[in-house]
C-alpha cells in the first residue's frame, strides 16, 4: 500500500527542511494533537502513540543530503516507511511531499488507509507551518 502527501510549500531551504527532519526530536513538532505518547529512544529513533493507536517506533534509515528523508518501522510486525521528499524552490522556501509504504493484507489496507492516510496530512500541514 503506498499514500502519498499532497506536496507543501515550507518557508526553509532544503537543507534546514532536512536538517529539521533527520533530528528525530522535531517530529513532535509534527504529531497530530491526538498524540498520546512521543519518545526519542535514540539519535535515530523515536517511539510515539495516537490516541486509541499501539505504539509505533520509527528509525532514521536513509538519508540523502537536502533532497530526502526516509523512516522505517524499527521492531514493529508489519513493516513500512515513511518518506520525505524535498525539492528547492527558492533559497529560503522548499517543497515537500511524504509517502507511506507498507505491506499489509487487504483487510488491514481497508482499516488503516484512512487513519495513516490523515496522518501524513497532517504532518505534511505542519511542515508547511514551520
Amino acid at each position: 500500500m503506498r499514500i502519498e502527501s499532497p506536496k507543501t510549500t515550507v518557508n526553509k531551504s532544503n537543507e534546514e527542511l532536512f536538517n529539521f527532519l533527520t533530528d528525530v526530536k522535531n517530529f513532535e513538532k509534527l504529531m497530530p494533537e491526538n498524540i498520546s505518547k512521543f519518545e526519542v529512544l535514540e539519535d535515530d529513533k523515536f517511539l510515539f502513540a495516537l490516541s486509541g493507536m499501539p505504539e509505533i517506533v520509527l528509525k532514521l534509515e536513509e538519508k540523502n543530503e537536502f533532497d530526502k528523508v526516509s523512516l522505517g518501522a524499527a521492531g514493529g510486525k508489519i513493516p513500512f516507511s515513511l518518506t520525505a521528499n524535498i525539492n528547492e524552490l527558492e533559497s529560503n522556501k522548499s517543497e515537500a511531499n511524504l509517502i507511506f509504504e507498507g505491506e499489509f493484507n487487504a483487510m488491514m489496507a481497508m482499516m488503516v488507509k484512512g487513519p495513516i492516510t490523515k496522518f501524513i496530512n497532517t504532518l505534511s500541514e505542519k511542515m508547511g507551518a514551520l
